[in-house]
């Protein structure tokens, strides 16, 4: 006899509701940005009620931060490739490929935060001068350091990381547009891998590494 399936716990269905809302979020916040976006909108592509959103996010601003939030920590953990790596064939060569994935797996949230920056970060101004500006200090101390020991050509750290940003979430953000030029489909899992092979070869030949 088969055994029914074990309820959910609280717990487990609280994080299944918070995974519903922020996924939805993120699409609506995407599609029709922070103006655009209302909370009954969002928790119609849930499923959910309205007053499920509020019980977890009490305002808009609260969920629209949180979806930022998440996209950015998510970049945070690609950059951790910089960390550790003996050179910027490592380093950078594995941010391009994480960096990339993300493109691939999380374009809503890419574009929300693309947004948010070309509307002059209305919310998120705050999240700029202090977690951004002390990540990007960061990588360009590993940068220079390579520059120093000769491993890659004495370019600009700072306009660097602005190149691999642009490059990757270019991907995400124009996403519409790379379909439209692949004969309308979005790219294979093959295409995928020669997109990377393509911008690491670029970049890297480009400052001297390769």
């Amino acid at each position: 006899m088969t055994e029914a399936p074990r309820p959910l716990r609280r717990t487990e269905i609280r994080r299944e509701n918070e995974k519903l809302i922020l996924s939805a979020a993120e699409k609506v916040f995407a599609e029709a940005g922070f103006g655009g976006a209302t909370m009954q909108l969002i928790a119609d592509v849930a499923g959910l009620p309205k007053a499920n959103l509020h019980y977890y996010f009490a305002t808009k601003e609260d969920l629209y931060r949180r979806v930022v939030r998440d996209i950015f920590e998510i970049w945070l953990k690609a950059a951790e490739t910089f960390d550790n790596a003996p050179g910027p064939v490592e380093g950078i060569g594995a941010y391009i490929d994480a960096k990339m994935e993300i493109s691939r797996r999380h374009p809503d949230g890419s574009k929300v935060w693309a947004s948010e920056v070309m509307h002059g970060a209305p919310v998120i101004q705050d999240y700029l001068e202090t977690t951004l500006r002390d990540w990007t200090e960061g990588r360009i101390a590993v940068i220079q350091r390579w520059i120093d020991e000769g491993k890659m050509a004495p370019v600009d750290p700072r306009h660097l990381l602005y190149m691999l940003w642009a490059t990757t979430q270019h991907y995400a953000d124009f996403g519409h547009q790379i379909e439209t030029l692949n004969a309308g489909k979005p790219l294979s899992d093959r295409q995928w891998k020669a997109a990377k092979d393509s911008v690491k070869t670029i970049i890297l030949t480009g400052i001297g590494a390769l």
